[in-house]
């Protein structure tokens, strides 16, 4: 293959935007469940680009298909989703001079239609008597194959999904929980197509073996746990399909979280800690909730808020909503959180910092501050 001029200079753009997508905190958030305290980490994947831990996934994507030449400057993007992946592929393509068009059913909430049209894609919608996700797969795939050049990232079936959680989520959660003095015990995540639990969860049982890894679905959807797909309002987790790249055998049982629990967490996130976050983060942390209780309170359990609230303000997130029998968020109170700042070992990009200096401007060469930091078999320095 042969590199162009408009292919390296697509590429530098990417790279000129990666810095506004990952590295982002973790935070510590300090619970009482019945009277009971402990820590649940959660890592703050609203804070994104376009608010959402999909930017991860199309960052990498778009890395991979500029570097293998899937994608060429000024190609259409299409894909299927069901929002969140939309508005990052329209935000960062639009960004690099890609038209965008995607496929998304007609159900999902008014805000991520608008966030995508307002990147300038294209958008087509699919009903649910058309076949709602499903259908919205297949069209993106007849369209791609129909314009031929387009770069379809296909990604409940491409395993740089799981990639992207593998070099950049997992390890800033290891490095950050190190940053505390703690090792996961657990990692809990909703799958939507499952990238976030098997990425994160390889590079976890890299450095921890015995890590579990819980998945979780809605309790009226519980397709990983073997029964039937069914209605349910936590946007952007279980399609009511098992994703290809995901393993089963590669997880732990997954945890079952009603959408009304976890609407009222959310809600209870917002309201109490500040912390805007969307429907599928309220179930992410009920979920974590619930195998801590299973493996003890001083376990640690982590995950992450997925997206944030801004693209559910027309959904029930913003209505009032009834407390039912075997709720789990009733029980929590929220005490308080502390972020972990960013590590040393995601963070740092040599590569960045070997750009030479412009004739004429002279550095300031103030040493970097020496790191104390206690490593194993010595001092920090």
């Amino acid at each position: 293959m042969t590199t162009t001029a408009p292919d390296v200079a697509a590429a530098r753009r990417l790279e000129g935007i990666a810095c506004l997508v990952g590295n982002t905190p973790l935070l510590a958030v300090r619970l009482s469940v019945r009277g009971s305290e402990r820590t649940i980490y959660a890592k703050a994947e609203h804070l994104n680009l376009t608010g959402s831990i999909k930017d991860r996934m199309t960052l990498h994507m778009l890395r991979r298909a500029y570097a293998t030449g899937a994608l060429r400057p000024g190609e259409p993007i299409i894909e299927a989703t069901s929002g969140n992946t939309g508005i990052s592929f329209a935000a960062l393509g639009r960004s690099l001079g890609h038209p965008v068009t995607i496929f998304m059913p007609d159900y999902m909430s008014l805000e991520r239609r608008a966030l995508i049209g307002s990147f300038g894609a294209e958008i087509a919608l699919v009903s649910a008597d058309e076949g709602g996700f499903r259908c919205s797969i297949s069209r993106a795939e007849e369209t791609a194959a129909r314009l031929g050049d387009a770069f379809l990232p296909r990604q409940f079936s491409n395993q740089d999904n799981c990639d992207a959680h593998t070099v950049a989520t997992g390890p800033e959660i290891w490095w950050q929980l190190q940053a505390a003095f703690v090792e996961p015990d657990a990692f809990v995540a909703g799958v939507g197509t499952g990238g976030t639990i098997m990425g994160v969860g390889r590079y976890l049982r890299r450095k921890r073996p015995d890590c579990r890894l819980h998945p979780v679905e809605p309790a009226s959807s519980a397709v990983l746990a073997g029964g039937p797909g069914g209605r349910h309002r936590i946007q952007g987790v279980c399609d009511e399909f098992i994703p290809p790249i995901v393993d089963l055998d590669f997880l732990d049982e997954p945890v079952l979280v009603a959408d009304g629990d976890a609407i009222l967490m959310a809600q209870k996130l917002a309201t109490t800690l500040g912390l805007g976050v969307g429907i599928s983060s309220g179930a992410n942390f009920l979920g974590a909730v619930l195998v801590q209780e299973r493996l003890g309170p001083e376990a640690a359990v982590a995950t992450v808020f997925a997206d944030d609230n801004k693209k559910y303000l027309s959904t029930d997130l913003l209505h009032d909503e009834p407390v039912e029998d075997g709720y789990v968020s009733p029980g929590v109170e929220l005490l308080g959180y502390r972020a972990i700042r960013r590590s040393c070992h995601t963070c740092c990009d040599p590569a960045s910092c070997r750009e030479a200096p412009p004739a004429g401007f002279v550095p300031d060469d103030e040493p970097l501050p020496a790191c104390p930091r206690p490593r194993r078999g010595g001092a920090g320095g």
